[in-house]
């Protein structure tokens, strides 16, 4: 089974294709296995018999015919019915395939566990109530956030080097962000990012980018795409009347002869750092990348290099570049002082790059008003 295979069958959404007449022509092994059944058996059941009652209804009324019409649906809640008989929910996204002619040949659909999801937003909702007359309760709410926003662990392939530092705002919930996950057996994906406001709605903005990129990455590791795909997904979900956006670098690590290849794309983000083991430090050039959520036709900015023994890629969010200095006027690199402080370090080992972080915010003291992220990725030299 090839890599690509691999990912389709096993990948960690569920995926279908389907006629037009919405009869099964593939189900992926996952989706069969959230449902209790052998993908083989679903072939030929129309998609509607999926979903429990009360979604066929939406399903045939609205989901099918909207799709026809404007090509493509994203994050439509719905519910599956099992094998046993219990419910699953679900978010369902979906394009189609066009024949010779123009017309919709093949229907593709994505579908997305929506269970821990829809917990995690239970549970916020109910600890924010709870929490609003209780400064002992909202304090202990901030910390389990910071806590499920942060991968327990990074998921570091073999080759490659990984660490990570953050250090949270005393002042409330931040919204920055970062993972490191496989895609397949010689590809992973990476990304930091920062969500712009404080308290439970960053929080919850927080999840859902991390969820989105996951997903987004699996039906299209591209970088460009992925982010184009959150955009998407931020611009829909998040209300009106509270209109919230974020940056964020997103990007690809191939293994490749002892090296990696990096494949990035920055939604306004401060660009990553690069220390090499020649012992120079530089910015990688993602100049004019656009925040993202803020419009429906962002330019997002594409960048590429190789990871070769020795070298080290460092991201950070903007808690670090602009933490207050001496008389608290200046910010720590008005003046260029980040790249300064690498250069004096390149080259430098993951855990010797972080460590030196954790140093110099440290020495920041009250200087560090938000919430810093630091991310670095390196091959051993």
């Amino acid at each position: 089974m090839t890599d690509v295979e691999e990912l389709w069958e096993n990948g960690p959404i569920g995926l279908l294709a389907a006629t037009v007449d919405g009869e099964i022509v593939r189900v992926n092994t996952t989706l069969a296995s959230w449902l209790g059944h052998i993908p083989n058996t679903l072939r030929g059941k129309q998609i509607a018999d999926l979903f429990t009652v009360g979604g066929r209804i939406p399903y045939e009324t609205q989901f099918a015919p909207l799709l026809t019409m404007s090509g493509q649906l994203d994050e439509i809640s719905m519910e599956l019915l099992t094998a046993d008989g219990s419910r699953r929910p679900v978010f369902v996204s979906a394009n189609f395939k066009n024949d010779e002619d123009g017309s919709p040949a093949l229907f593709r659909i994505a579908i997305q566990d929506a269970r821990q999801r829809r917990s995690y937003e239970r549970a916020l909702l109910d600890e924010r109530q709870r929490a609003e007359s209780e400064q002992a309760r909202a304090q202990a709410l901030a910390n389990t956030l910071r806590r499920s926003l942060l991968p327990p662990a990074l998921s570091v392939p073999e080759g490659l080097t990984a660490a990570t530092y953050y250090q949270p705002s005393v002042q409330d919930i931040g919204g920055d962000f970062y993972d490191l996950f496989p895609l397949s057996p010689k590809m992973s994906g990476f990304f930091l990012g920062d969500v712009c406001g404080k308290g439970p709605e960053a929080a919850a903005v927080t999840s859902l980018m991390r969820y989105t990129m996951r997903t987004a990455a699996v039906v299209n590791p591209d970088p460009i795409t992925v982010l184009h795909r959150l955009n998407s997904v931020l611009r829909q979900e998040i209300r009106a009347e509270t209109p919230s956006f974020c940056t964020v670098v997103f990007g690809t690590l191939t293994q490749s002869d002892g090296k990696f290849v990096v494949r990035l794309a920055s939604g306004g983000h401060p660009p990553p750092l690069l220390l090499e083991h020649n012992s120079e430090a530089s910015y990688l050039d993602i100049t004019g990348g656009m925040a993202v959520g803020l419009t429906d036709q962002p330019n997002f900015v594409a960048a590429s290099l190789r990871l070769t023994p020795g070298d080290t890629m460092l991201l950070y969010s903007d808690g670090l570049t602009e933490a207050l200095i001496g008389d608290g006027t200046r910010r720590f690199d008005d003046d260029g002082a980040l790249r300064r402080f690498a250069t004096d370090l390149a080259p430098a080992t993951v855990d010797v790059l972080i460590d030196e972080i954790q140093k110099l915010l440290s020495g920041f003291g009250s200087g560090v008003e938000d919430d810093t992220a630091v991310l670095a990725l390196g091959v051993a030299g």
